[in-house]
């Protein structure tokens, strides 16, 4: 039973240590995605954009 009670209290103090890196992981994850998603619609503008004016008459 003491054994198994400081294995649990291990895996606590590492559950408490770890938790606060693992949300900033998951945080600069999301981040990193909206600021790859935002280039990529900022590319498609400016493609559809180039086209428009090579494919506008004068």
């Amino acid at each position: 039973m003491n054994t198994a009670m400081n294995y649990l209290t291990v895996l606590f103090v590492f559950a408490l240590l770890a938790a606060p890196s693992l949300y900033g992981i998951a945080h600069d994850r999301r981040i990193d995605r909206q600021l790859r998603q935002a280039g990529q619609a900022r590319r498609d503008v400016e493609r559809l954009s180039r086209r428009t004016e090579f494919t506008t008459v004068a």
